[in-house]
């Protein structure tokens, strides 16, 4: 039986077992799919004890997207964005890869959004943000990024070809010119807001929201009411779990198995 898991901290609450456990049985692939929640000062241990008891892949989440980086040999997008979420323990070593930037760009092709072309706004510049700037330059875009810390903004348009940062002030602006407008903040997770003011949306916009839990956000509700197209964030973490499992695997992902099993545990 091969052994796939997650790895992080905290991981108790993760969606990624029930979606790899559906993508297995759909497939007949005899495998576990397993939480393991490692200690942040020992996370170097953990991972070399993963490799060393035989674990086939791993999806790595907060807070070890970073140290997983220093630990595999990361290909050559997942470099570009400074984040591994994805380790294949290969017969030459483990390989490190960031899904979460082709799960993104997989979700908006699936929704049938060309990003050739296309002025993308980002909301934020943590993680998520960078691997959606990233993934929207990648794909022909040209990125703009707003961040309350504008500062930050700047930091990581620096690393982005042709883009530009910008304070949350500018959101207006910004989304009156722009094709795809995406929060990549976790503004809505806990609260009924939205990180984008409701009378800037226009219906020749495309929204998605990093946020996945509640599926409908303020964001998206907002978009929706102007005449958007809204992805919600679900479909980025489909998309990169497929990615993951074929990249595992070497096996074509039964997606629409794996997207009734993370559906069906969202509306839990």
């Amino acid at each position: 039986m091969d052994v796939y898991g997650i790895i992080g901290n905290p991981v108790e609450h993760s969606l990624s077992p029930p979606m790899h456990e559906a993508a297995f049985d759909a497939c007949g692939i005899d495998a576990k799919f397993v939480t393991f929640e490692a200690d942040p000062d020992r996370i170097e241990e953990a991972f070399r004890g993963a490799q060393a008891l035989g674990v086939d892949g791993l999806t790595v989440t907060l807070p070890f997207k970073h140290d997983a980086f220093e630990f595999a040999d990361v290909d050559e997008k997942a470099q570009r964005v400074g984040a591994v979420n994805t380790i294949d323990f290969t017969d030459d070593g483990p390989v490190g890869y960031n899904t979460d930037m082709t799960g993104t760009l997989q979700a908006f092709d699936h929704h049938g959004v060309s990003l050739e072309g296309a002025k993308a706004v980002v909301i934020g510049a943590g993680g998520a943000a960078r691997a959606l700037a990233f993934g929207f330059e990648e794909a022909g875009g040209t990125v703009s990024i707003a961040n309350r810390t504008e500062s930050k903004a700047h930091d990581l348009a620096d690393d982005v070809p042709g883009a530009s940062g910008h304070g949350l002030e500018e959101l207006p602006d910004l989304m009156a010119e722009a094709d795809v407008v995406a929060n990549a903040t976790s503004v809505g997770l806990e609260e009924d807001v939205s990180a984008a003011p409701a009378d800037a949306w226009h219906d020749d916009l495309t929204a998605y929201d990093a946020v996945y839990k509640p599926l409908e956000t303020r964001f998206l509700s907002d978009a929706a009411a102007a005449g958007a197209q809204t992805i919600d964030g679900a479909w980025m973490l489909l998309f990169q779990g497929v990615d993951a499992f074929e990249t595992w695997t070497g096996e074509d992902a039964p997606v629409d198995a794996m997207n009734e099993a993370l559906r069906s545990h969202l509306s839990e």
